[in-house]
């Protein structure tokens, strides 16, 4: 089995809420929180490019 190297995001604060990714050897992207690493999602390069783009779009003080 092929290890993984997990890298913690730069936008991670505390050790607590920490988002880390890796990609996995056939391309894929994977995500997983500090909370609870073995909730692993996956998804592709150009769809985390994507969400990463909308979410800059967001303005989190509004509600909803």
């Amino acid at each position: 089995m092929t290890e993984l190297n997990w890298q913690k995001s730069t936008y991670s604060e505390t050790a607590s809420s920490c988002v880390y990714l890796a990609a996995a050897p056939d391309g894929t992207i994977l995500l997983r929180e500090s909370d609870e690493p073995e909730v692993i999602l996956s998804t592709g390069p150009r769809q985390l490019r994507a969400l990463i783009a909308n979410l800059r779009t967001v303005d989190l003080t509004k509600p909803v």
